[in-house]
């Protein structure tokens, strides 16, 4: 019998009983189904970190206070005090300092902010000029903090897009407004233009001058971080030395496992990203790929019923000549064919979720060819795999035996 033949033959076999063959499918339809939008979920999570991450800035390091200490104790890590202005200005102007491009002192906190009947709390950054390059800010409008009112502690304040929504609605132009933040009143004087995103939300921020920030509103006298543009992507190694290396002279530091700061780049940040979202993508796939397994012995169940059913029609074949080829063939046809139209409909299951998901939780959408071809590649072997054990003992049954079967 010529493959053509079986496969069509197959078909019509598998037609007889609808409902079994659909539940069959439906199993591997679930799994490939699964497995595709649950990569594809973890690829577009990482995919947004990624953006996330670069949309900070470019050849960005980021300095932090790693600790407190008190005397032989440490407290936790970023909870020190140990960066100041001082500090910043040396990064900027030392001659030491020779792969620097442009440095951004930096005091974050969080404050309620109130306007007319309407109120939010969120993050305050008293931010420098040079927070517009280092940190690729632009205006939507209006204008950022200036060096005069960083000089003057002006209280003059930057809003994200979405704190204007919270605070004005949709659309509004706060320009020449004020506001207050805590007990001190400003006069907003730029917007800026919307990143987008969740978790780390740049719109969600209120930029005032650093010296404000630092003396009207959280009283501090040192720096929350020191954020560093470097020249180029090629020097940033170089940049991190440098930097360190002068911030552990400032410090009166000689072993650089004391340090009381921490230099963090971006690939050190998305590094430790990529990790965490690239398990826990791992962790759903191996997930769903359970489903996998249960649908393929859901068809090896399926087809031993098949061959049970089948016995005396097997007998009589064997009994006219029938090789034990010929019936494998056969009964691995049904099964391959079982998987791969569930292995289509499962894509198409888990493209859809996929791009229902992105629509409704406004997040990007990707799908992998890679996963695409791995499905296709699966869905075959589960119809091999589980279809063997019943196809070689339908092959394996005595004409005599067969043909008595009741």
């Amino acid at each position: 019998m010529e493959l053509t033949e079986q496969l069509i033959e197959s078909v019509g076999t598998l037609r007889l009983n609808k409902l079994r063959t659909g539940l069959a499918i439906l199993g591997i339809v679930i799994g490939i189904g699964s497995v595709i939008a649950l990569v594809s979920l973890g690829q577009s999570s990482q995919k947004a970190v990624q953006s996330r991450i670069q949309s900070l800035g470019s050849n960005l390091l980021t300095v932090s206070p790693s600790r407190q200490r008190n005397g032989a104790v440490r407290g936790a890590a970023g909870g020190g005090t140990t960066l100041t202005n001082a500090d910043a200005e040396a990064v900027k102007t030392s001659p030491a300092i020779t792969t620097v491009k442009n440095v951004s002192p930096e005091y974050q906190g969080r404050s309620q902010v109130v306007t007319g009947k309407s109120n939010t709390n969120t993050s305050i950054i008293g931010a420098t000029p040079a927070y517009l390059s280092v940190h690729s800010v632009t205006m939507a409008s209006g204008t950022f903090i200036t060096e005069r009112d960083v000089a003057s502690t002006t209280r003059v304040a930057v809003l994200g897009p979405t704190v204007v929504t919270d605070l004005f609605g949709e659309n509004a132009n706060p320009v020449g407004q004020s506001l207050r933040i805590g007990s001190q009143n400003f006069t907003i004087v730029g917007v800026t233009t919307s990143k987008g995103g969740s978790g780390m939300n740049q719109d969600d921020l209120i930029y005032v001058p650093l010296s404000t920030a630092q003396k009207l509103l959280f009283g501090a006298k040192n720096l929350s971080s020191i954020a560093i543009e470097a020249i180029n992507a090629n020097v940033m190694n170089q940049a991190r030395n440098e930097v360190g290396y002068l911030l552990l002279e400032r410090h009166k530091l000689t072993d650089p496992t004391l340090a009381d700061f921490s230099i963090m780049s971006q690939e050190d940040i998305l590094s430790t990203a990529s990790a965490v979202t690239g398990t826990f993508t791992s962790l759903l796939t191996g997930i769903a790929a359970i489903s996998l397994l249960v649908g393929g012995i859901g068809i090896m169940n399926i087809m031993l019923v098949t061959v049970t059913e089948r016995t005396r029609e097997i007998g009589l074949r064997k009994a006219l000549g029938a090789k034990k080829k010929t019936i494998i063939t056969q009964f691995l046809a049904e099964s391959v064919i079982l998987t791969f139209v569930g292995g289509i409909l499962g894509i198409i299951f888990g493209i859809l979720a996929s791009l229902i998901y992105a629509k409704f939780n406004s997040s990007s959408f990707y799908i992998s060819i890679e996963s695409i071809a791995l499905a296709f590649f699966v869905s075959a072997a589960i119809g091999i795999v589980f279809g063997w054990y019943p196809a070689r003992r339908a092959s394996n049954l005595q004409p005599i035996e067969a043909l008595r079967y009741e």
